[in-house]
């Protein structure tokens, strides 16, 4: 019979794989379709800016709270919501509501993960496994994320042309993703209910008195100024969202849905297996090394994606780009949840994972500004590539002598 410990485990990573799949699955038609019901570029990118925002206020209530509240529940709450978000989107087109629907509920235009789900579900992996395991837990974490959100949008982009092929108006094909996206969440609530109570914080491990600021108490000051940096990190990488990548190779080149979720199946399956490799070289050179030394190099290429004189180099450039893009990622995750305190997991993963939502809330709606003006077009990679080695170089100044348990030994 599986132990406690592996069920957990077993559950964290399906409703990961399934999560990545639905963001990835919609990511690749939702400017597509907010386009083809009337929203304009600059609407598109505000509507965008709001989703992101209101990820950013939904997971900063949920998260700071989960230690305290319940990782199990706080994971429940956060599936009704991205149900119901994607139900909305299907039934309306209307500017309004969907900007609401985008504040309160949990919808992904960037093929990322988004919402609470991120933070409390490392946190409770964090309480399973030990500290030697952990960056290789969450590199394997983030594989099968990236493997999924790369044949979600290799599925989104292919289901919605089949089903135009048949005789179906874009819109009501891009309607039948949706519809599947908001599926997905229900699936994930039936999922959670499987949790057991080993993932939740123990009560030997919890601070009882103290005064706590977003759910965090002796680790406040490095989680904000962490928090600062991923900021900025996240602001860059939101002037360049999947959705908005793959509308600039739609309207540039011509590409129909199809071609794009190849496209981009490729690429998140690239950055997938770039995640794996930062274990071993995290063990060489630490977490920080590896996070700033990989990160600079997939920057500069982002920002030759729009210097290539044809299609298949730019393609092979943004190929390339993704083959160490996420060599940060589990690293950068391992290392927040590792300097701090067992009962300030999921707030620290939280209040970094909401910074970098905040500061990605706006980006998108600039993009979409600059979408519209032709010599400016393709800006957005270059501001994106810059700022992001701008923060590397930030990071790399604070935090290269602070490190976590297993780099002391």
């Amino acid at each position: 019979m599986t132990n406690p410990a592996q069920r957990n485990i077993t559950i964290l990573f399906t409703t990961r794989i399934l999560r990545l799949f639905c963001y990835g699955f919609v990511s690749v038609i939702l400017a597509l379709y907010l386009a083809d019901v009337g929203l304009s570029e600059a609407e598109i990118g505000l509507l965008f800016t709001f989703t992101l925002l209101g990820d950013a206020g939904i997971s900063l209530w949920l998260t700071t709270s989960a230690d305290r509240f319940g990782r199990k529940r706080t994971l429940l709450i956060g599936a009704l919501l991205m149900a119901g978000a994607g139900l909305v989107f299907v039934m309306t087109n209307n500017l309004v509501i969907l900007i609401a629907a985008a504040i309160i509920g949990v919808i992904s235009p960037s093929g990322n993960e988004i919402g609470p789900f991120l933070a409390v579900e490392q946190a409770g992996l964090t309480q399973i496994i030990t500290n030697e395991k952990r960056t290789q837990v969450f590199a394997w974490y983030n594989l099968v994320g990236s493997f999924a959100t790369a044949t979600g949008a290799l599925s989104g982009g292919w289901l919605a042309q089949i089903l135009q092929s048949q005789g179906l108006s874009a819109g009501a094909a891009y309607r039948v993703v949706l519809m599947g996206y908001s599926v997905g969440g229900i699936l994930l609530m039936l999922l959670f209910f499987g949790l057991t109570q080993q993932m939740e914080v123990p009560a030997e491990q919890k601070i009882a008195t103290g005064y706590r600021m977003l759910g965090l108490h002796k680790s406040r000051d490095v989680v904000l100024k962490l928090s600062a940096f991923f900021a900025l990190d996240a602001f860059a990488g939101g002037l360049i969202l999947q959705s908005m990548m793959a509308y600039w190779f739609h309207v540039k080149y011509g590409i129909e849905s199809g071609m794009l979720g190849s496209i981009f199946f490729g690429a998140n399956i690239l950055a997938g297996i770039s995640a794996l490799l930062a274990v071993p070289l995290s063990k060489k050179i630490g977490l920080i090394n590896t996070m700033v030394f990989t990160h600079v190099p997939s920057n500069i290429l982002l920002m030759l994606v729009p210097l290539m004189p044809n299609l298949p180099l730019a393609i092979f450039v943004l190929l390339l780009r993704f083959s160490i893009s996420q060599m940060d990622v589990p690293t950068r995750q391992s290392y927040t949840i590792a300097v701090v305190a067992p009962d300030e997991r999921s707030a620290a993963s939280g209040v970094t994972g909401i910074a970098r939502s905040l500061g990605a809330s706006v980006s998108p709606a600039l993009t979409g500004l600059l979408f519209t003006i032709p010599g400016m077009f393709s800006l957005p990679f270059f501001l994106s590539g810059g700022l992001k080695i701008v923060y590397d170089l930030l990071l790399y100044r604070s935090f290269q002598t602070m490190k976590p348990p297993e780099e002391q030994k």
